[in-house]
């Protein structure tokens, strides 16, 4: 059925490192408008590679603010060439990279409320910040500062306890401390300092929005508990007793507990210059990695595993269970929590693996062979007895952060019944075939491991299983891997299934654009799960790929998970005294 040509559209945006992509739906959750600025291709006067400028002397790594404030520009042109109508849209939200810092000055503020519509973004904001950059995620620079948050409340474990995670370079109280440090004059010079989605909200409000509930959460400056900004964390990075100024810049009063409160109405420069209706409603924006649990009505206890070159595991959860190894954040939409894992080896280790394996006669394809030499290995290496000794591998290619280990492989023999590791041998551990699947249960029992106090038991007709996710949901080019997806299973469990969920690359805006949609079509106490789960069509977006729980092979799985924890424990003492 033709929809009527004023029916309501939500816009949802994802200014990411690459790229900002911009994705209108209309109530029914349809995509009717896809747009991207990609800012190596298509920034007109900025020297980025892959989106941003390094100083590799301090390992800074920054984008130019001006050049994201031409992709808003270039963006809305390319929305109005794809034939939208600007006055259909009813609400707006966004996703922003996670921790990185803009620094507004006073009269770059007073610019954002008094633009003018015969004129652009970046012609008229160009100069409004004190600082023309934004520290991004990949950033190293903060060490030192690092160093300080993790001692400052006695060790990076009450840290974690109170922010959510421990000192992490990326992390914007730390950069904070730097910046101050650093360009004095420019700390002082700066009116306001947003987080890059109260910064995107900011722009289309024409006043600077308040920072989200769940993206304050990468700060390491919010008390979660408390729900208030931590004292003690901001005088450490106001230097200073007083946090009145530091407060006064981060909006400290202004952090709103609703992840889809009205901000106000569109920016009056929007609605001349393109056509918004004026009544258009300016929602929150909140970080990628919220967003992209957003993107389904996932249910607690639902994980959403993202296997790229990185992996990272999301899940929604109601317990608030911090440790240093892991990410606590408020969800964006609940009451509730998400649970975050991120680690650097992810698809580059496995891919090393497959190109170490040689080639089959059955087949050319260099994963078809990596597939057929991990499916036919036992779980674990195991013999037939399930007391047998198990193969505990840790693949890593690139220095990790889960565990906090330098670059290299370790490989182990794990005797269950005397919790026992004993270095491998060439006679119980064939190298390389025995690497296929060692590795893919490695990084699964990993997730396992630190996910596992978060899990419980089903409910109903499925009670007596063990405590393990609902659903297993894997996106990323991994996600196409039908042995990858059938290992998950086996080792994580979900007793509805693995599933493939499939966005495409535009997750983070599609997660925006349903929390626009809730926003402003909720009735009181309407949950964000209640209506994008009423109005989500699953088939659309969502195939089952692998059996999840399966009786005995998931509990011969459990003593793994402490092989794997013994052999990390094991990795860290050679690390601490080679």
């Amino acid at each position: 059925m033709t929809l009527p040509k004023r029916a309501p559209l939500y816009l949802g945006f994802d200014l990411s490192t690459q790229q900002l992509k911009g994705l209108a739906v209309n109530s029914d959750l349809k995509a009717e408008h896809e747009v991207k600025f990609d800012f190596d291709a298509d920034a007109k006067g900025f020297s980025v590679k892959k989106g941003v400028l390094t100083n590799d002397a301090e390992h800074e790594v920054f984008a130019p603010l001006a050049m994201w404030l031409q992709a808003i520009d270039v963006i809305l042109q390319r929305f109005k060439n794809d034939g939208m109508d600007f006055s259909r849209v009813r609400g707006i939200s966004g996703a922003g990279m996670q921790h990185g810092s803009v620094y507004w000055s006073e009269a770059g503020i007073r610019a954002l409320g008094s633009l003018d519509d015969a004129f652009g973004l970046e012609e008229q904001l160009a100069n409004a910040f004190s600082h023309p950059y934004s520290p991004n995620w990949q950033d190293a620079s903060t060490q030192e500062q690092c160093d300080i948050f993790d001692s400052h409340l006695g060790n990076e474990y009450l840290l974690a306890d109170i922010t959510g995670s421990k000192a992490h370079h990326r992390f914007t109280g730390p950069q904070i401390l730097r910046f101050r440090t650093k360009y004095p004059e420019k700390y002082v010079n700066t009116s306001r300092i947003c987080l890059v989605s109260s910064f995107l909200a900011s722009i289309f409000l024409g006043r600077i929005a308040p920072i989200d509930k769940s993206d304050v959460c990468g700060m390491n400056l919010w008390d979660i508990r408390a729900g208030v900004w931590s004292e003690q964390l901001l005088a450490l990075t106001a230097g200073s007793s007083d946090t009145s100024d530091l407060k006064r810049k981060l909006g400290a009063a202004d952090v709103p507990d609703d992840g889809g409160t009205f901000l106000g109405r569109i920016s009056p420069y929007f609605v001349r210059r393109y056509g918004f209706d004026h009544s258009c409603a300016i929602i929150p924006c909140t970080g990628d990695n919220p967003s992209t649990i957003l993107a389904l009505p996932l249910h607690a206890s639902d994980a959403i595993v993202s296997l790229g070159t990185s992996t990272t595991f999301l899940m929604s959860t109601p317990h608030y269970k911090p440790h240093p190894a892991v990410h606590f954040m408020n969800h964006p939409t609940s009451a509730g929590y998400m649970f975050m894992l991120c680690y650097k080896n992810g698809g580059l280790a496995r891919e090393q693996v497959r190109d170490s394996l040689p080639p089959s006669s059955d087949s050319s394809n260099a994963w078809q062979t990596f597939n057929d030499v991990a499916t036919s290995t036992p779980p674990m290496g195991q013999s037939s007895d399930l007391g047998s000794d198990m193969r505990v591998g840790l693949f890593f290619p690139r220095p990790e952060i889960v565990p906090n280990v330098r670059a290299g492989t370790w490989r182990f023999i794990y005797k269950p019944d005397i919790n026992m590791l004993v270095p491998a041998s060439d006679t119980n551990w064939h190298q390389p075939q025995d690497d296929a699947r060692a590795i893919v249960e490695s990084q699964f029992l990993s997730l396992r491991l630190r996910s596992r106090d978060l899990v419980e038991s089903p409910n109903g007709s499925h009670a007596q299983l063990p405590p393990q996710p609902r659903r297993i949901y894997l996106v990323g080019g991994g996600s196409r891997n039908a042995a990858i997806a059938k290992i998950a299973g086996e080792v994580l469990g979900g007793w509805e299934g693995v599933y493939r969920l499939d966005v495409g690359e535009n997750a983070c805006a599609l997660g925006a654009a349903y929390k626009a949609v809730w926003a402003v079509e909720r009735e009181p106490g309407q949950s964000f799960q209640e209506l994008i789960g009423g109005k989500w069509r699953e088939e659309d977006f969502v195939a089952k790929i692998a059996e999840g729980y399966q009786k005995g092979t998931f509990e011969r799985y459990g003593p793994a998970v402490e092989g794997l924890a013994l052999a990390e424990k094991e990795v860290l003492k050679r690390q601490k005294n080679p």
